[in-house]
């Protein structure tokens, strides 16, 4: 489990953000800071060096390494509604969503991708290939298919990179939430794009919300260790009768809907964004911090 530097500004950014309603903007602190230019020339070049032999290589070390991470990561993980996937198809290409609270978590998708056997991509913004040293490596070699906010990027490129993998039959991985808030229990109020490219691609969203737990253990002294608990919900498809459009904004309200109905049922408890110490889930606050 990583537990970073700067832990406490990050929940005074969640507090702040939960407080003005900006439920997906960029809490962290310390992320790479990049220019226009520069972003545009990290997403180009990753996209260039994909069809090289060496990253194949590199890209088969990520990986395995990645695997390993992931029986590690998630040897204590539970997982319930597999039944929900009987309805998929042999070797179809599906988006999966889930909240988006830690830089593992993926590892816990990664465990329904391999129960299905299908490769994992993760859609991941442009500055995380400025990312330096073991992360770095990874966010430069894992299957990554880089985010740009350039409008001609989102309006042709992304959407193609998206049907082209799931075409292939592999699943991709896009948190509709966008930033990450670390811990933080809740499901947020998804963004709308998610849906859009599941619609253009004519696949199915594979709906999940990751439950956190606090263990005894201690991590640090301000966290315990987590544990997780996969939800798979019911798969969400695009309706044939509508537009893209139309069916972005009806998979997006039931994918959120099912999410709130999980959270619901884990923690016994009603949604609500007031902001309280154990949605950020292990977290052992200060009194001065409540």
């Amino acid at each position: 489990m990583i537990v970073a530097d700067h832990r406490d500004q990050v929940i005074d950014n969640i507090r702040q953000a939960i407080a003005e309603g900006r439920f997906n903007d960029k809490v962290e602190v310390g992320d790479p800071i990049l220019s226009t230019e520069a972003k545009t020339q990290a997403v180009d070049n990753y996209l260039k060096r994909s069809h090289t032999f060496h990253f194949k290589i590199a890209n088969w070390i990520a990986r395995t390494f990645m695997a390993i991470a992931t029986w590690l990561t998630n040897r204590t993980t539970t997982v319930s509604g597999w039944e929900n996937l009987s309805g998929l198809a042999k070797h179809q290409g599906a988006i999966i969503t889930t909240n988006h609270f830690n830089p593992l978590e993926n590892t816990v998708p990664r465990l329904l991708a391999r129960h299905e056997h299908r490769r994992l991509f993760i859609v991941s913004q442009d500055t995380n290939l400025a990312m330096t040293g073991g992360l770095g490596y990874l966010m430069n070699n894992l299957d990554i298919i880089p985010l740009s906010k350039r409008l001609d990027y989102l309006g042709r490129e992304l959407p193609a990179l998206i049907q082209k993998t799931t075409a292939a039959g592999h699943f991709v991985l896009i948190y509709p939430e966008q930033e990450m808030w670390f811990n933080y229990r809740k499901p947020r109020p998804p963004k709308r794009g998610t849906y859009y490219y599941a619609a253009k691609a004519n696949v199915p969203i594979i709906s999940c919300f990751t439950e956190i737990r606090s263990e005894k253990k201690l991590a640090t002294p301000e966290f315990h260790e987590t544990s997780y608990h996969l939800h798979i919900l019911p798969l969400i498809y695009p309706d044939p009768k509508l537009s893209a459009n139309a069916n972005a904004t009806r998979m997006m309200n039931q994918d959120y809907a099912q999410k709130k109905a999980a959270y619901e049922a884990a923690y016994h408890e009603p949604l609500s964004y007031q902001f309280e110490p154990q949605d950020i889930v292990g977290w052992i606050p200060n009194r001065a911090q409540q």
